[in-house]
């Protein structure tokens, strides 16, 4: 596992607890952000399984 899997697997948790507050709240700026960071997570996740599997 190395370090964009790590980090994409992060983003994609604070993502989620974002969009989670921003509905709680009502807040769809940060429900979009949250969105967002779920998003770039998944593709920074697959970036990195991508990585993992050249390397192999």
């Amino acid at each position: 596992m190395n370090k964009d899997r790590i980090e994409g697997a992060a983003k994609q948790a604070k993502g989620t607890v974002k969009e989670t507050v921003g509905k709680v709240i009502g807040d769809t700026k940060l429900t979009t952000e949250g969105k967002t960071d779920k998003l770039e997570g998944k593709i920074q996740n697959a970036v990195g399984g991508i990585k993992d599997t050249l390397k192999k």
